[in-house]
């Protein structure tokens, strides 16, 4: 019987690489890709209406990454269910690197807490690039409420139970929990007014159309200067730079009253690792430039938040969850 010849070693190798190699232009192609990312306007979704908190500080950064990465971020404001629309549609957005969204404690923790059926996971459908800002919330009134105090304000809404109405950013913000949580702690009630972001609230709070509302400091700071408004305290330990006469829980008579939020830069799943780490490094450098965290700080009160890595982002968010989710069920409140 006669033998098969045996096949050139050579061969026999290149043979066994062919697979790799038919491969090997796809990969380069990637790679070289994510190394050049971004070579397009790169999407921003930010979930509420222009003018609020989260809006401003997204275009002072967003503006600031545009010149570090070489490519437009391009906001695109998509208000609706207090934010989650927004953030659902970044959930849902193919992981190329060119869509996030600016999601927040009230889009993930106080979402989760808050909607039976939310319509995206904030842990499993988005990755966490980078935190940008914390949000110190102040209580704020319509001047002519008449009150001055907290106290004299706790006082008003104790005389007229469910009288009083309040706006937000919209079902589930930080604005609306923050608010619910004065109410509960004071034994009180009031009639929550949604809106589409912290812009129409402030219009209708200076029109007298609702009476008070839990918001930024920055965004409060022009009208308490203009007597427009009156901030009667900040839910915070320490008072804030932008309204240094506002006092703090404590000094108000309200000890254990906190509010806050904050917010951050989120890709959808599936999003490369290169390209989020890169995006998070052009967060830090935008963060940490001494005029941004001017303009984010001194003039809004939103203290940047620098110094985490996506790995760090992503166990904040989770200690934020087991923090929240627990307080928001407790509490009763719901935004289905």
């Amino acid at each position: 019987m006669p033998r098969t010849p045996l096949m050139p070693l050579s061969r026999r190798r290149l043979l066994a690489a062919a697979p790799a190699i038919l491969a090997a232009p796809a990969f380069i192609r990637t790679a070289s890709a994510q190394a050049a990312w971004p070579t397009r306007p790169v999407r921003l979704v930010v979930p509420f209406a222009a003018g609020g908190a989260t809006d401003l500080s997204s275009r002072i950064i967003a503006q600031k990454l545009s010149e570090i990465l070489g490519q437009p971020m391009v906001i695109e404001n998509r208000p609706g269910a207090g934010g989650t629309l927004g953030v659902d549609n970044i959930a849902k957005s193919a992981p190329d690197g060119y869509s996030f969204a600016i999601s927040g404690l009230s889009t993930t923790a106080l979402a989760m807490g808050l909607y039976k059926n939310l319509a995206y996971d904030p842990v499993k459908d988005l990755m966490p690039v980078a935190p940008t800002v914390l949000a110190p919330i102040c209580i704020v009134v319509r001047k002519g409420l008449g009150v001055s105090t907290l106290q004299e304000f706790i006082a008003l809404l104790k005389k007229n139970p469910g009288k009083l109405t309040y706006g937000s950013a919209g079902n589930g913000s930080s604005g609306h929990i923050s608010s619910v949580a004065l109410l509960q702690q004071t034994g009180t009630s009031a009639v929550h007014v949604p809106y589409r972001g912290s812009g129409p609230v402030f219009n209708d709070l200076l029109a007298g159309v609702v009476d008070f509302t839990a918001d930024v400091p920055g965004l409060i700071k022009p009208h308490a200067e203009s007597g427009a408004l009156v901030p009667l305290v900040m839910a915070t330990e320490q008072r804030s730079s932008v309204l240094p006469n506002v006092p703090t829980s404590a000094e108000a008579g309200l000890p254990g009253y906190k509010a806050y939020s904050w917010f951050g830069l989120f890709a959808p799943a599936g999003t490369p690792q290169p390209i989020i780490d890169k995006l998070a490094q052009a967060t830090e450098t935008t963060l940490t430039d001494p005029a941004i965290a001017n303009r984010l700080d001194g003039e809004m009160g939103l203290p940047p938040m620098a110094g985490y890595t996506p790995a760090k982002f992503a166990n904040f968010l989770r200690e934020e969850i087991d923090y929240w989710v627990p307080l928001v069920k407790a509490s009763g409140a719901s935004a289905d």
